[in-house]
């Protein structure tokens, strides 16, 4: 690594008892390979990705069964999918700086490995992993609470990451109830254009109908949505 173990566990806000299992979780198999490690001395983060992946899908399922009572299992499992997903764990993992303390081989490292999307998200779940392992389930949720599921504190942040995808919860929802699927159309557009501003209808039926503003079609659309199922759920 280049930078020392203790400022990495400074940047996690978790410090080892024993940091080899950090150490392990910022092994890259290609490090490993170049130096001819036995897989039974020296292993690398794959199996700490592995069990990282599933302590992860837990924290953030009960994180948001216990944030949204009444969301539906089909809304709970998009906005888990998010969460957990690559993209969202390589932003988490940038912010970190987590690229600067793997162990990677000369020829990944050559190729950008530092800053490799997949590289970086699977080293992320192997410190989930390695937290776990270190100090129980309680320091991994105090940690994936903190660094990956905090946009769920932030509206502008969900909103960010897909999560508040309300025209798909919507559909969603008006198909449950056996209602004809939601139509959206733009209704007025006004403002200079570089400053545009989009009114968009959304409806269902005859009866149920909302209109919202926003400075794109897809924000005005999202929003005309979301309130449209405060109807529904206030109905």
């Amino acid at each position: 690594m280049n930078v020392g173990v203790e400022a990495l566990e400074q940047k996690l806000g978790y410090r080892f008892r024993d940091r080899e299992l950090l150490v392990r979780a910022l092994s890259h198999r290609s490090w490993l390979s170049e130096r001819g490690s036995p897989p039974e001395q020296n292993s690398d983060n794959e199996q700490l990705e592995f069990l990282g992946d599933s302590v992860l899908g837990f924290i953030a399922s009960e994180s948001l069964v216990l944030r949204h009572p009444s969301a539906r299992e089909g809304q709970l499992s998009q906005w888990k999918a998010q969460l957990v997903s690559s993209a969202h764990l390589y932003r988490c993992a940038l912010a970190l700086d987590l690229g600067q303390f793997m162990r990677l081989g000369k020829g990944e490292e050559r190729n950008g490995g530092r800053e490799r999307k997949t590289v970086l998200a699977n080293a992320l779940e192997a410190v989930i992993a390695a937290i776990h392992l270190d100090g129980g389930i309680d320091a991994a949720r105090q940690f994936t609470v903190e660094h990956i599921l905090r946009a769920l504190d932030s509206g502008e942040a969900m909103d960010s990451i897909g999560l508040l995808n309300y025209k798909g919860i919507l559909h969603e929802r008006a198909q449950a109830l056996g209602l004809p699927a939601p139509e959206y159309t733009t209704v007025e557009t006004s403002g200079p254009d570089h400053a545009k501003i989009f009114t968009v209808e959304a409806k269902i039926g005859e009866h149920l109908t909302s209109r919202a503003s926003g400075t794109s079609k897809k924000a005005a659309s999202q929003q005309a949505a979301e309130l449209l199922m405060g109807q529904l759920e206030s109905g």
